[in-house]
Parts: C-alpha cells; structure tokens; sequence
C-alpha cells in the first residue's frame, strides 16, 4: 500500500516536539477533493497527517473511500512513520526535511508563506536545485504532485557533517 506522510516540526527547549506547531492551510490544500484525486491515481491509498495544534480535523469524506485518511496531533518520534511512507510531504523546517531525505523517501517541501523572516525557501529551493526534493506552495501542490517524477530525485548524502554545514553556509550566503 503507497502512503503518503504529511508533518512538520518544530524545536523547543532543545528536545524535538513533532506537532507543536499549526500549518492548517497545508492539511486542508491536502484533502481537498482534487488532490485527493491525483494522490489515488498515484496509487497513494493511505494519508497520515500531523496536525499538531492547528484547528482544522480532516473528515473522512464518502466520495473518497479509496483512500485512508488518519490524522494525530503529537508524538515522540516519526521516524517509523517517515520509514513507512511512500512520499512525505512537509514544511521546510530543516528537521523534518533532514529527517526525510535521511531516509532516503521522496519529499514534497510546502513553504509556509505567512511565515515571514525565515530561510525556509532558500533552504527549500537549494535542495531542489541540487535534485533531492520538490517544493512549492500550497497553491500550487496539486500541480506539483500531478507533474513529479520521484525517480529522477537524487539521494541525499546525510552523514557528512562538513559537507551539510558547507551546504547551509552556502544557502544561507554566509562563505
């Protein structure tokens, strides 16, 4: 069964909370009836959805019973969820796209545009230029997913700290 993992993340107090944040726009652009539609002919059978604090509670919807819809709020971990995903689609927040790219699973980065002030596109953007994931916008998620090719992402090699550290002094334009 293809799955698809939609999270983001946050930190506090040091100690990683999955879930403590809210990016309701992107939970509802995701079970919208046409998205639904292109993830069923993907194959995508099941959605799993971290909510985290946000207000909206996906319904499952009886015109679409070809698909699992399951949502939680927090957890310690999900990582077992990421190993267990098909596709993973997220916010930009570094954490969970190093986490996905890790596990080697493709990854649809959605940038949180009321966030203001943060590196979250040129993150978003260098990794996509580099080939590892896709990125877009809520607005454009539908097109995104109707047009990507997950063979042609490129692995990401995660366990070379120097080379990661290069990578963000790079985006981040700092030589």
């Amino acid at each position: 069964m293809k799955s698809l993992q939609l999270l983001y993340e946050t930190r506090s107090n040091n100690k990683r909370e999955f879930g403590t944040t809210s990016f309701d726009q992107l939970v509802e652009t995701v079970i919208t009836p046409e998205v639904l539609q292109i993830l069923s002919g993907r194959g995508y059978e099941k959605i799993l959805i971290q909510i985290g604090k946000g207000d909206f509670q996906p319904v499952q919807d009886d015109t679409h019973v070809e698909q699992i819809i399951e949502y939680y709020r927090y957890k310690e971990s999900i990582e077992s969820d990421i190993r267990e995903a098909s596709l993973v689609i997220s916010h930009a927040g570094a954490g969970s796209v190093l986490e996905t790219l890790r596990a080697r699973k493709p990854l649809i980065v959605v940038i949180n545009e009321n966030l203001m002030g943060n590196h979250q596109m040129e993150l978003a953007y260098q990794l996509f230029q580099d080939g590892h994931l896709y990125y877009c916008k809520c607005g454009t998620l539908k097109e995104t997913l109707a047009s990507m090719d997950e063979g042609q992402l490129i692995p990401f090699c995660g366990g070379e700290p120097a080379k990661f550290a290069q990578f963000i002094n790079r985006v981040m334009g700092v030589m």
